[in-house]
């Protein structure tokens, strides 16, 4: 069985639910970070006139939440360099991110409820990836619980990453350069759901 978990705090519930579920492997559990992922391409196709069919690699790491990193310096947009065809770092280092962290919560303060067909063609789009593979173009950001260390991350945390997937099974990309800016945003989701894990589940 494959699990996805939407309910929110969706990493700390998958966690959760794959702690009570020990027969079942924890690469079996995943928490839902597509939807961050959809609306980081959706931002972008906006700001660039582009179709978002047309954008890779954009990552969310760490947390489906206010702290999530939507991450666009591996990204590409028709194989060029995103950053490069936006040309607006303050926006993409700020409004952007914040855009991405928090529609959400837009969404229920302008239309009184939640965005429920969003995150089910997300939660569909996730599944068919990890059934099927992601080889039709980029990396899938997925909330997984790695059994090591990736990027200083420490194991133990639903945490997302990048990832591919062949025959049903996930693997973190590795090998990304991080500079100076996303380190300090991927370390603060860690300490985050280092917290959301010990309130969950005492350690």
């Amino acid at each position: 069985m494959k699990v996805l978990v939407v309910g929110n705090p969706c990493n700390t519930n998958a966690l959760i639910a794959s702690h009570y579920a020990p027969s079942i492997p924890k690469a079996n559990f995943c928490g839902m970070t597509r939807l961050d992922q959809t609306r980081a391409m959706s931002q972008i196709a906006e700001r660039t006139g582009c179709a978002t069919e047309s954008i890779e690699n954009i990552i969310i790491w760490g947390n489906h939440s206010a702290t999530q990193y939507p991450d666009t310096h591996h990204a590409t947009i028709d194989g060029k360099n995103l950053r490069e065809v936006v040309n607006d770092d303050a926006y993409l280092n700020g409004p952007f991110i914040s855009k991405v962290a928090k529609r959400g919560a837009e969404i229920i303060s302008v239309m009184k409820k939640s965005s429920a067909a969003s995150a089910a063609a997300a939660a569909c789009e996730h599944m068919h990836d990890w059934w099927f593979g992601n080889q039709q173009g980029g990396w899938v950001s997925m909330g997984v619980i790695s059994d090591k260390e990736h990027y200083g991350i420490a194991p133990g945390i639903c945490y997302s990453f990048p990832c591919n997937v062949v025959n049903g099974e996930w693997t973190i990309v590795d090998g990304l350069e991080i500079n100076s800016f996303s380190r300090a945003r991927m370390d603060k989701n860690a300490k985050e759901l280092m917290e959301e894990r010990k309130m969950a589940l005492g350690f």
